[in-house]
């Protein structure tokens, strides 16, 4: 134990710190600061609660839990946002009865007539173009039949990231090269401060919002 104390750089296991600890009658922290601070998050990390290689990795539960449980804001700042359409049950409804609720449900698009869109469409060269996403967003906008609550705008300058805001839970995607949405990787953030990683998308989202185009 001697040697340990002594030698900053010579750091027993996790359990053995326990019980020394333990044994002292000190808190784990007191020994070995550098230790306990390098196991637990600290600082704008912990605003991390997960990250996902790929968006699609991220379960569908997450997303509806998240999606459920919001009754302030729900932001889609997604250039398509088609999959939430696809990949959750009843979604016209449910966002619906958010927006009458007194929620905040605001969509942020790409606009299918811009030039961004059409280049954009050609790197990806798929079938089920942007354009065409970006409609069937459209469409299942108006069959909410645009209660008070419901906004949407149009907005080219984030082609390139997706976010999604949930209250104060929020869902991040960096689009990488030509690759389509479920392909880029994707982080789950948490509000925790007024400057940390969620502070400084939300900001990002919002100056897009505030000069974007009326989509209606």
């Amino acid at each position: 134990m001697e040697r340990w104390l002594s030698d900053p750089s010579r750091v027993p296991h996790q359990r053995t710190r326990e019980q020394v600890a333990d044994a002292l009658g000190v808190d784990e922290n007191v020994l070995w600061p550098k230790a306990v601070r390098s196991a637990v998050k600290t600082g704008p990390d912990r605003e991390i609660v997960a990250t996902y290689p790929y968006r699609n990795a991220c379960p569908t539960s997450v997303w509806a839990d998240l999606i459920d449980r919001a009754d302030k804001q729900l932001v889609f700042a997604g250039y398509t946002s088609y999959f939430i359409w696809q990949e959750h049950p009843r979604m016209v409804e449910r966002l619906r009865a958010k927006a009458e609720g007194g929620a905040v449900v605001r969509f942020l698009l790409g606009d299918p007539e811009s030039p961004v869109t059409a280049r954009r469409e050609q790197e990806e060269g798929v079938p089920l173009t942007l354009t065409t996403r970006i409609r069937i967003t459209l469409d299942a906008l108006d069959r909410m039949g645009r209660p008070d609550g419901l906004e949407a705008r149009y907005s080219d300058a984030h082609i390139a990231l997706s976010v999604f805001m949930f209250d104060d839970d929020m869902l991040v995607t960096p689009h990488i090269a030509n690759l389509l949405g479920h392909e880029s990787p994707m982080l789950h953030l948490r509000r925790l401060g007024d400057d940390g990683l969620f502070a400084r998308f939300e900001q990002h989202v919002g100056a897009l919002w505030e000069g974007g185009r009326l989509a209606w």
